[in-house]
C-alpha cells in the first residue's frame, strides 16, 4: 500500500466493526455461547498471550499491543471520542518505519487500538520514500479545506514528509503534508498536493495547527520548528493546503538541543477568561533540566502574528566565588595537557584555549570571558586528559561551566584498551591465507559461504591486530548473514574469559557469544548496540579445569544483525572495560570523588560539587576526553571556588516536568469545556530503544489538564491528571497511614504497583526523608524531600534493573518549599513502570521510568541524618484501564433457542431480568460486577445461521451496573423490551472493565 487507505462504507461504521477493545482482560466464552456468536465478533481464546501479564506493562497508561513508540501526534477530540495518533513502527520495537499508530477512547484512560492509520510511503519497488513523522489533527468545522463537505466536516491530519534518501526529488527533506478523514478518523487518504509547505529544509518539522480567531482575523495557524536552528516558525492558512509566513519565535532559554514538537495555546489566569496568556511550548532533546529529552514551555501574547515571552530569561552573571581557572589569558594556565601524540591537530585541546566555536563544531554558547576549554580540536576523534594544578579545598563548592558530550566517568575502568594478564586463546591474527577452519573452528550458515571472509579484516572499532570475528564480514549478505562459529576446545585454566565484543544487542538469544561446556550453553554475551568492542568477562571459577568452546550465534537479520568479537584470554583477573569518557573529575588521594560530565550539548552551563567532607585535603581537576565518536569531546570554563552552589542555568527556565521521562508533549485539539489536555510520550532518546521491554517498546504518560496561575514569577502552568482518574480509584480499599515517625526505616505495611499516594511529609531534623515504592529485600525507588537543598526528588538507582543503558540509573529533582506548617505534599501515581509525582499545587512535576524487580510492590518510609515524620499517606488502588483486570471473566449467555417463558418476555414490553452467569476465576464475583454497558441489539434472525444481516433494531441501557444475587449466582440485568416476540432474534453486550465485550445470542420461541 502507497497511500491512500480503503474510503470507509460511512461515517459511523466504525461503531459496529466489532474491533476487540483492548481495555481489560481477554474473555472466553462457553462452548454453547461460542456456536451462536456473530460472524465478525471479536472474542478471543483464553490461551492467547496476555499483554497486560508481560514485566512492566502499563495498566492506566497507554501502551501500543506491539511494536515501537513514540511522540504523541494528532491529539483531537471530535465525536464524543478521543484520538491518540502516535509515532509508530509497525515493523519492530525499535524505531523506524516511521509511521502513524492510533489509538481511541471515551475518557482517556481506556484505550482501544485501532489499524495503523497513515503508513509510510513507498515506491512502485517497494522502497520506502517517505517517513510520516509527526503533527496533528483538526477538525475543519468549515469545511474550509475542501475535503469534506458541510454535513461532514472532514478531520485534517497535518505531518512532517521526512523524505527518506530514495525519494526521486526530496531526498533528506522535511516537509509538511496533508491527509483528511471522512469518518471520523478511522481512514486517512493522502492529499495529492502533498507537501503543502516546504522550506527547502533538512530540519523542518512537527506542525502543531489551531484555529485562531482573534483581533487580527480568524485563520488557521501552524507552529513548526526549524530544529537545529532553534526557531519555531508560525504560518498562516485559510484552507490548510495554502501557507503564509507569519514570524519565528527563538532562539530563547535552552538551546542545548534540537528543538521539537511545538504547542501554543491560550489560557485564562486563574480561571478569569477576561484575563488570559498565551502559551509556548517547545520540546527539546537533549538539554533538558534533568538530561536528554524534555519539554519547556514559555508564557506570553499572541497577537495573530507575533508570539512575544515574558519569561524568557536574560544573560546569568558570574555567581560569588574566587576563580581558579577562567582560561582568559591565552594560555592553559598551568594545567598539564595531554593531546593525543602524533594527532596532526594537537588534538583534543591544542596549544591554547579556544576562543568560542572551533571549525566543523555547531555554535558553543553559554562560556564567559575570553576563553574555554573546547576539545572538539580536530573534531571527535582525537583523545588526550588536561590536569589543573594541585590545590587545597578550602570552601564548599566547586562551580564550574562543563559542556559537550554526555559520557560519564567509568569507575575502574581503563583509558587504553589493553587485555588483562593471562592466556591468549584466540587473537585471530591468522597468517594470511589461512582461514577459520584451518584453525579448527566450525563455521555453517552464511558464513562458510566464502570461507576467505573469516577471519575479517573490516569492520568494528577498538579491536586488536588487524583480523577479528565479525558477523556482517563474515557472509555475503551483511546484516542479513546468518549462521555460527564454534572454536575449537580450549582449556579453562583460570577463573575469567575475557574478551572484546561489538555489534548487535538482542535479549532472545539469538544474537550472543556463548560460553560451551559438555554441549552445554554456560555463559552467554550480546553486543551494547554499539561498533566500537568493549572489554567483557566471564566468571568460570565454577568451571575451572574443564573444556570449553566459543560459539558466535548469529541467528538475526536487518539492522544491527550482526557482531563483532575478538581477543579472548582466560586468567585469574577480569579484564577492565575501556571507558569512553568526556568528564571532569575531582581526584582527591589519587580516587576520583566527584565527576561530572556534558549534555550533548554545545551550550555550557553550571555544575556544583559539594565538597565540604574533603576541606583541608589536597585535589585536582583532571578533564579527561577518551571518546572518539558522537559528542566525543568536553567543554569546561570558570571554575570557581565558593560558598553557595551556582544554580544552573538550565533552573531557571520553565519546565513542563523535572523528570527523565516526559517528551514531545503536545495538547489536545477540541477538548470538551474549554479545558486543556496534554500528553507525553514517556520515554528519553538518551536510552529509549534499549528499555527492557519485550513485544513493545514505549507508553504514554497519564493525560494532564493544564491551568495558569498566578505565582511570584507571573502566570505559570499548573498540571493535574485528568478527573476521569478519580471513577478508576479504589477508594472502598485505600488504605492510610498517620502519624508515622521514621527514624532510618518505617514499615508502613502498605504495597502495590498500580496506586495513587497521597502524602503529606514533615522532613522534621532529617537531611533527607520520603517514601520508596516499589520496594523489596534488595531494591526499590526513592521519593524524597533534600531539606539542605530544599528539593523533591526520584532516586531511581537502585530501582530494579538499571544496567540496560549506562545513563538510566539517575536522580532527577526539583526545587520545593515547605510549606509554612512545615510539610511537603505530594501525590503519586506508580503503573508497574513508572512514577509521577505531583508536588506544589501541580506547579512541579516528576515523571520516570522504573524496571522493578518481580514482585516489588512494598511502599515503606524512610530518613537519612534524623527523624521525620510521615504525617499521612494515603495508598488507593487504581483500577485498570489497559490490558488487564483483576481476573478473566467468563459469560454465559443464553443457549440457543431459548424458552420464551423461560425469559419472562412480554408482548407489549415489560421490565424483565436477564440472568449472567459470570465466572472471575480465583476472584470473587463481585470484583467483577461493574459493566460500562450493556446493550441489547435485535438482529436478522438469518444472522445465527452466518448469513449477512443488518442491525434491525438497537436498544441500550447506557453505563449500568449489573446486581449480584448472592442466591442464584448469577447477575442481574433488567431489560425494557419493546415487543418479546415468538421467533425474534437478538444479541446481548455486556462490556466489562473499560472494553471487553461479552456476546450472547438467543431466539425466542
Amino acid at each position: 500500500m502507497t497511500g491512500s487507505a480503503m474510503q470507509p462504507p460511512g461515517r459511523h461504521e466504525h461503531d459496529r466493526r466489532g474491533r476487540w477493545r483492548r481495555g481489560t482482560a481477554i474473555v472466553t466464552a462457553t462452548a454453547v455461547l461460542a456456536a451462536c456468536l456473530l460472524s465478525g465478533s471479536a472474542v478471543a481464546s483464553a490461551s492467547d498471550p496476555q499483554p497486560g501479564d508481560e514485566p512492566y506493562r502499563p495498566l492506566i497508561h497507554f501502551s501500543p499491543e506491539k511494536n515501537w513508540m513514540n511522540d504523541p501526534n494528532g491529539l483531537v477530540f471530535v465525536d464524543g471520542t478521543y484520538h491518540l495518533y502516535f509515532q509508530h513502527n509497525p515493523s519492530g520495537t525499535r524505531w523506524g518505519n516511521m509511521s502513524w499508530g492510533h489509538a481511541t477512547s471515551s475518557d482517556l484512560l481506556h484505550w482501544e487500538e485501532q489499524p495503523l492509520a497513515i503508513p509510510q510511503t513507498f515506491d512502485a519497488d517497494g522502497r520506502a520514500i517517505e517517513d510520516i513523522f509527526s503533527g496533528s489533527v483538526v477538525v475543519d468545522e468549515n469545511n474550509s479545506s475542501g475535503f469534506g463537505t458541510a454535513d461532514n466536516p472532514p478531520l485534517i491530519a497535518i505531518y512532517t514528509s521526512a523524505y527518506t534518501s530514495a525519494h526521486p526529488t526530496r531526498a533528506g527533506k522535511q516537509a509538511q503534508s496533508l491527509a483528511f478523514s471522512t469518518d471520523g478518523g478511522y481512514t486517512w487518504t493522502k492529499y495529492d498536493g502533498n507537501p503543502v509547505l516546504d522550506r527547502n529544509s533538512a530540519n523542518f518539522r512537527d506542525p502543531k495547527v489551531f484555529w485562531y480567531d482573534g483581533p487580527a482575523g480568524a485563520y488557521w495557524v501552524m507552529v513548526a520548528v526549524e530544529a537545529t536552528d532553534h526557531k519555531v516558525v508560525l504560518y498562516k492558512s485559510a484552507d490548510l493546503k495554502a501557507w503564509q509566513h507569519l514570524s519565528d519565535f527563538g532562539p530563547a532559554n535552552s538551546t542545548s538541543g534540537i528543538w521539537e514538537c511545538p504547542d501554543l495555546f491560550e489560557l485564562p489566569v486563574d480561571g478569569d477568561p477576561g484575563n488570559t496568556k498565551w502559551v509556548m511550548v517547545v520540546n527539546l532533546n537533549p538539554g533538558a533540566v534533568a538530561g536528554g529529552s524534555g519539554g519547556q514551555y514559555f508564557v506570553g501574547e499572541f497577537d495573530g502574528t507575533t508570539f512575544t515571552s515574558e519569561s524568557t530569561e536574560g544573560a546569568q552573571a558570574l555567581p560569588a566565588g574566587e576563580v581558579f581557572a577562567g582560561f582568559d589569558g591565552g594560555d592553559y594556565e598551568g594545567w598539564t595537557v595531554a593531546n593525543e601524540p602524533g594527532n596532526w591537530k594537537n588534538g583534543p585541546w591544542g596549544s591554547a584555549p579556544a576562543s568560542g566555536t572551533l571549525a566543523g563544531q555547531n555554535a558553543v554558547s553559554g562560556f564567559a570571558g575570553n576563553g574555554l576549554v573546547n576539545g572538539f580540536n580536530d573534531g571527535d576523534w582525537p583523545v588526550g586528559t588536561l590536569t589543573s594544578p594541585a590545590f587545597t579545598i578550602d570552601s564548599a563548592y566547586i562551580n564550574f561551566l562543563v559542556g559537550g558530550g554526555r559520557h560519564p566517568y567509568v569507575p575502574g575502568a581503563q583509558l587504553t584498551n589493553d587485555p588483562p594478564a593471562g592466556t591468549t586463546v584466540f587473537d585471530f591474527e591468522l597468517p594470511d591465507g589461512q582461514v577459520l577452519s584451518d584453525a579448527g573452528w566450525q563455521i555453517t550458515g552464511d558464513f562458510a559461504a566464502e570461507p576467505w571472509r573469516n577471519p575479517s579484516t573490516a569492520g568494528g572499532d577498538y579491536y586488536l591486530g588487524a583480523k577479528r570475528l565479525n558477523t556482517w564480514e563474515g557472509g555475503p549478505r551483511g546484516d542479513d548473514n546468518v549462521g555460527t562459529y564454534t572454536s575449537p576446545a580450549f582449556p579453562l585454566d583460570g577463573d575469567y574469559v575475557s574478551f572484546l565484543i561489538g555489534g548487535g544487542k538482542r535479549t532472545d538469544g539469538s544474537l550472543q557469544a556463548e560460553l560451551v561446556v559438555d554441549g552445554q550453553v554456560v555463559r552467554t554475551q550480546t553486543g551494547p548496540e554499539a561498533g566500537a568492542l568493549n572489554w567483557r568477562s566471564w566468571d568460570v571459577s565454577d568451571l575451572r579445569g574443564q573444556q570449553a568452546q566459543l560459539r558466535i550465534r548469529d541467528e538475526v537479520t536487518g539492522g544491527w544483525g550482526h557482531l563483532t568479537f575478538d581477543h579472548v584470554v582466560v586468567g585469574d583477573e577480569p579484564s577492565r572495560v575501556r571507558s569512553d569518557e568526556t568528564s571532569v573529575n575531582l581526584v582527591v588521594d589519587g580516587e576520583v570523588v566527584r565527576t561530572a560530565t556534558g549534555a550533548d550539548s554545545e551550550s555550557l552551563d553550571w555544575t556544583s560539587w559539594n565538597v565540604r567532607e574533603f576541606e583541608g585535603r589536597e585535589a585536582s581537576i583532571r578533564v579527561i576526553d577518551n571518546n572518539r565518536f558522537g559528542w566525543g569531546h568536553i567543554l569546561l570554563d570558570q571554575v570557581m571556588f565558593s560558598d553557595a552552589a551556582a544554580p544552573t542555568r538550565l533552573e531557571t527556565y520553565d519546565w513542563l516536568d523535572w523528570g527523565r521521562d516526559y517528551y514531545a508533549s503536545v495538547s489536545y485539539f477540541g477538548t470538551p469545556s474549554g479545558s486543556r489536555i496534554m500528553q507525553g510520550w514517556m520515554n528519553n532518546w538518551d536510552y529509549a530503544n534499549d528499555i527492557p521491554t519485550s513485544t513493545w517498546r514505549s507508553s504514554m504518560t497519564l493525560p494532564r489538564e493544564v491551568t495558569l496561575v498566578t505565582t511570584p514569577d507571573g502566570p505559570r502552568l499548573s498540571q493535574r491528571v485528568v478527573p476521569q482518574i478519580d471513577d478508576q480509584l479504589d477508594t472502598a480499599h485505600a488504605e492510610t497511614r498517620t502519624a508515622v515517625a521514621v527514624d532510618g526505616s518505617a514499615d508502613l505495611h502498605l504495597s502495590g504497583n498500580v496506586v495513587k499516594l497521597d502524602v503529606v511529609l514533615r522532613p522534621g531534623d532529617a537531611e533527607q526523608a520520603g517514601i520508596r515504592v516499589f520496594g523489596d529485600a534488595d531494591s526499590g525507588t526513592l521519593i524524597g524531600y533534600d531539606t539542605e537543598r530544599g528539593r523533591l526528588f526520584v532516586d531511581r538507582r537502585d530501582s530494579g534493573n538499571v544496567s540496560f543503558h549506562p545513563a538510566f540509573a539517575s536522580i532527577e529533582d526539583a526545587p520545593v518549599a515547605v510549606d509554612a506548617d512545615g510539610t511537603v505534599s505530594f501525590e503519586v501515581y506508580l503503573d508497574r513502570a513508572s512514577v509521577e509525582v505531583f508536588a506544589a499545587g501541580g506547579l512541579t512535576t516528576l515523571t520516570d521510568q522504573v524496571f522493578p524487580d518481580d514482585g516489588a510492590d512494598a511502599i515503606t518510609a524512610w530518613s537519612e541524618g534524623g527523624s521525620a515524620r510521615i504525617e499521612r499517606i494515603t495508598a488507593t488502588p487504581i483500577v485498570p484501564t489497559m490490558w488487564k483486570v483483576p481476573a478473566p471473566a467468563t459469560l454465559k449467555g443464553f443457549s440457543q433457542p431459548v424458552d420464551m417463558a423461560a425469559l419472562n418476555l412480554v408482548k407489549g414490553g415489560s421490565t424483565v431480568p436477564l440472568k449472567f452467569e459470570v465466572f472471575a476465576g480465583d476472584a470473587e464475583l463481585t470484583d467483577v460486577a461493574v459493566v460500562d454497558a450493556f446493550t441489547v441489539g435485535k438482529v436478522d434472525c438469518r444472522t445465527l445461521a452466518g448469513q449477512p444481516s443488518d442491525d434491525v433494531e438497537q436498544y441500550s441501557t447506557g453505563a449500568t451496573a449489573l446486581r449480584y444475587d448472592a442466591a442464584s449466582g448469577q447477575f442481574i440485568q433488567n431489560w425494557q423490551t419493546p415487543k418479546g416476540k415468538a421467533g425474534s432474534c437478538y444479541q446481548v453486550k455486556v462490556t466489562v472493565h473499560g472494553g471487553s465485550q461479552l456476546v450472547a445470542n438467543f431466539k425466542v420461541k
